[in-house]
């Protein structure tokens, strides 16, 4: 079965995520690509869905409306994007409200139903030059959304630093700095209107579209703001990639993956191997989440969710087969493969 491509894109109130959107869709379209929708607003009315529809009305389109995608309507991202993915699209873009956690959609994506059926491929942020510099000061107070606003530059593999044209470049170096400072391998790209180059966003979603193989690792390279001899300069960076030009073809460049590591009918396993395995991954592993036949259990299946350290295990109803998921930046898929094969014996 073939998985549709997912990109996420996150970014502030007002930072420019909807005409990014209006953007890729309008370049989906140009390479034929049949798209999807699924956009989060937190007020009642939809404004940002309806300048969608007319712009793109073969576009299908989801909309959740009054709360945050990654929290009071979370249990309703993978219905909805069930419904999309069922209209067989080549890729769907995912909006996330202001002050979403992308890392919550990317949990989202993990259920059983969707497993095989969607793979993360980017996590864009927009960022505002004139106030991602002052977020730090304007939210003192609201540690959570400061953490939030801090995540959604951390995970992104690309980060748009939008509204060149109302700062000047020293504001840009600044923004530079502190994009770095969180997150080395992000491609930034220095933007007006959120119109950027789009080849890295759209290379390979028709080979996984058509069910190619892929290329598990990514690769990402960050140029240093280049100096302009005009007093208003236009950022628009080009990154080489390190020779590997043909791979870009069908690389996935999300800094987030999901690992699934399959669990064999009648397969021992303990609640303490696979504590000790979830945790010796470091702070790179964010969440990780299954269906568990586990001996020390009286072979119960079982719910694992791991989340901030802690561990919590429920028994379930779940019928299907026995996995695990493992939601994680930069993993390394071949040796937790290898160690996961290794732990099962």
């Amino acid at each position: 079965m073939s998985k549709v491509p997912v990109i996420i894109l996150s970014g502030f109130l007002g930072s420019g995520k909807t005409t990014l959107l209006q953007r890729l869709l309008q370049e989906a379209n140009r390479l034929q690509l049949k798209s999807a929708v699924l956009m989060n607003e937190l007020g009642q009315s939809d404004v940002d869905g309806g300048l969608i529809h007319s712009d793109m009305p073969a576009a299908s389109l989801e909309k959740l409306l009054d709360g945050c995608i990654c929290c009071s309507k979370k249990s309703e991202v993978a219905v909805s994007v069930r419904r999309l993915i069922d209209q067989h699209p080549d890729v769907l873009f995912i909006e996330l409200t202001g002050v979403a956690n992308p890392e919550e959609v990317a949990d989202a994506l993990t259920e059983p139903f969707l497993l095989n059926r969607v793979e993360l491929r980017h996590i864009i942020t927009v960022l505002d030059s004139e106030w991602v510099l002052e977020y730090n000061s304007l939210f003192n107070t609201d540690q959570a959304l400061k953490r939030t606003l801090r995540r959604q530059m951390e995970v992104a593999d690309t980060v748009l630093v939008n509204k060149t044209d109302l700062v000047a470049s020293s504001q840009l170096l600044k923004i530079e700095k502190t994009v770095k400072k969180q997150n080395a391998t992000a491609v930034i790209h220095f933007t007006q209107h959120s119109e950027m180059v789009m080849t890295e966003v759209f290379s390979g979603l028709r080979t996984l579209v058509y069910n190619a193989p892929t290329i598990r690792n990514s690769f990402k390279v960050v140029g240093p703001i280049r100096k302009q001899e005009t007093a208003a300069p236009t950022y628009d960076h080009q990154h080489e990639h390190n020779g590997q030009a043909d791979a870009a073809a069908t690389a996935s460049f999300s800094r987030v993956q999901t690992i699934t590591l399959p669990v064999a009918e009648h397969t021992t396993i303990t609640v303490k191997q696979i504590e000790q395995f979830l945790q010796q991954w470091g702070e790179q592993l964010l969440r990780a989440k299954g269906y568990v036949t586990v001996y020390d259990k009286k072979n119960k299946n079982q719910l694992v969710q791991f989340a901030g350290r802690r561990i919590n295990w429920e028994i379930t109803d779940y019928q299907g087969p026995s996995y695990l998921v493992l939601i994680g930046i930069d993993l390394n898929r071949e040796r937790i493969e290898e160690d996961w094969i290794h732990l099962l014996g």
